[in-house]
């Protein structure tokens, strides 16, 4: 008499679930999972490379067609990341899971600066429309004064339609958001000001000149306590703090071309990347005594917390390396090698630091 066929029905069936819920599982890790305890860096050759945090190894490098990337920008849930490329006045947008490219933005010329605004609904972007592009430095027997001004264009993450565009100074750097994140804020190098603007609209509030104080702002941040703002200006090497009004209250000296700023999360103190000095400087943010340098690589222009706030990670791009710095201990941690040209770092998830939070 034959057997039954039930047992071994369900025995198929078992397995047909079990080999369907194995193959799910890997098509989400692979394909739709939001990596997590990352930090992404633009290479200007034309590379984004991952950095798992956990081992600090490089696991993914994502060779570019037609992008040579700097400015940098993750959404706040970490699906998306942005890049500002040099050389095709645009935007790309990848989806994280893959870095797959999931869209690009025109922009306008030598984008590079691009920040979220606080709630992460808007990505704004700086762009030069008389710039000839190129380091710092490198065009300073142009005209300045007589290039057109540069503009702040703005887009809605939810679909990267465009918003309004904004009127700034000439070789606009830095943006950056008032705690209650009602007001944007821009570096304005050649005017040595900072432009103030109504976020939802775009309009130009005033300007705040910074002349008596140094020569060429760049870095911008809003302190985690909402008391001020600390900016470095690059040509001078100055690291001033201005109150929520934005008085200066004070200013001190660095070490040569700062540019990268960030707070630490408590705002107790304020860490500057002096790039020409091949040095992160930490100030107490209340004084701004230096409290002490750290040795890093070249041209480390941009820098991130981890997200556990226990390491600091610098982009140093002629070194073409990612330094490794404990935040308490200052201590060395460890050099990764490789990258090309790295201009900007930021981490998923998102961590102060000179393009990160606040």
């Amino acid at each position: 008499m034959p057997k039954p066929l039930v047992n071994d029905t369900r025995l198929w069936l078992s397995a047909f679930v079990v080999t369907a819920l194995v193959a799910a599982i890997f098509l989400w890790i692979v394909y739709l999972r939001v990596p997590a305890n990352v930090a992404y860096v633009s290479e200007e050759n034309g590379r984004i490379s991952v950095i798992d945090l956990g081992t600090l190894e490089v696991v993914r490098r994502v060779q570019l067609n037609d992008i040579a990337p700097r400015g940098l920008a993750i959404t706040s849930d970490g699906r998306y990341l942005i890049t500002a490329n040099k050389n095709t006045s645009d935007l790309a947008v990848f989806g994280t899971p893959r870095l797959r490219l999931v869209t690009r933005i025109h922009v306008g010329h030598n984008p590079e600066f691009i920040k979220i605004s606080p709630p992460g609904t808007r990505l704004f972007a700086t762009f030069e429309p008389g710039s000839k592009g190129g380091p710092p430095g490198a065009n300073e027997d142009s005209d300045d004064e007589n290039e057109p001004p540069a503009q702040i264009a703005s887009f809605r993450v939810e679909n990267w339609n465009p918003g309004p565009v904004s009127t700034a100074g000439r070789e606009t750097e830095g943006i950056e958001f008032s705690r209650d994140g009602k007001l944007m804020l821009v570096a304005n190098e050649v005017q040595n000001t900072i432009g103030v603007f109504d976020e939802a609209t775009g309009g130009h509030l005033r300007d705040i000149d910074l002349k008596p104080y140094g020569i060429r702002p760049r870095g911008l941040k809003a302190s985690p306590r909402g008391t001020g703002y600390a900016v470095t200006m690059e040509a001078s090497g100055t690291l001033l703090m201005m109150d929520a009004n934005f008085n200066v209250i004070k200013s001190v000296p660095t070490a040569a071309k700062p540019y990268g700023l960030a707070f630490d999360r408590a705002g107790n103190r304020v860490f500057v990347s002096a790039a020409a000095a091949h040095k992160l400087q930490v100030f107490s943010a209340d004084s701004l005594q230096l409290l002490t340098e750290v040795p890093t690589g070249q041209r480390c222009w941009h820098f991130t917390f981890t997200p556990d706030d226990s390491k600091i990670l610098l982009a140093c791009g002629r070194s073409d390396s990612v330094v490794v710095i404990d935040s308490n201990s200052y201590k060395l941690v460890r050099t990764l090698e490789g990258f090309e040209l790295p201009w900007g770092i930021v981490t998923y998830p998102g961590s102060y630091g000179s393009l990160g939070l606040p």
